[in-house]
């Protein structure tokens, strides 16, 4: 149980300007990607990657953004208690996999053979 108070997770004024100006800059950057069409591909490329990273700062920076940031650094964190198999491990059980799927796909195939075999070589031909 989390005994942490629940905080408010509305968008303030301040921050609805925030992410309004956030995807003002990112679509000032993908049309100034398309408007200048003439200019080098590297040029182009670099002022999208720009205005993504610009925008992604002004967004960093709201209380959404704080949440992001504080829920992936939580992750992060959790991430480094997880027990990671082995290579034996991860070899044994991708061959356990591996021959599971081999079976089920050749008992499929067998009752898909037996359905054809029962109606259309049986069923369709009592009707002779």
């Amino acid at each position: 149980m989390n005994t942490k108070a629940e905080q408010a997770r509305g968008v303030g004024a301040a921050d609805a300007a925030k992410l309004v100006l956030a995807a003002i800059v990112l679509v000032a950057g993908i049309v100034g990607f398309y408007y200048y069409g003439q200019a080098p591909q590297l040029t182009r490329v670099v002022g999208v990657l720009a205005a993504i990273v610009i925008s992604g700062a002004i967004v960093a920076f709201t209380g959404p953004g704080r949440r992001l940031r504080h829920f992936l650094s939580e992750s992060q964190f959790e991430l480094r208690k997880v027990v990671w198999p082995t290579k034996e491990e991860t070899l044994k059980t991708t061959g356990v996999i591996i021959v599971v799927v081999i079976i089920l796909s050749l008992l499929v195939g067998l009752i898909d053979w037996l359905f054809k075999a029962i109606v259309l070589d049986w069923l369709l031909k009592l009707g002779h």
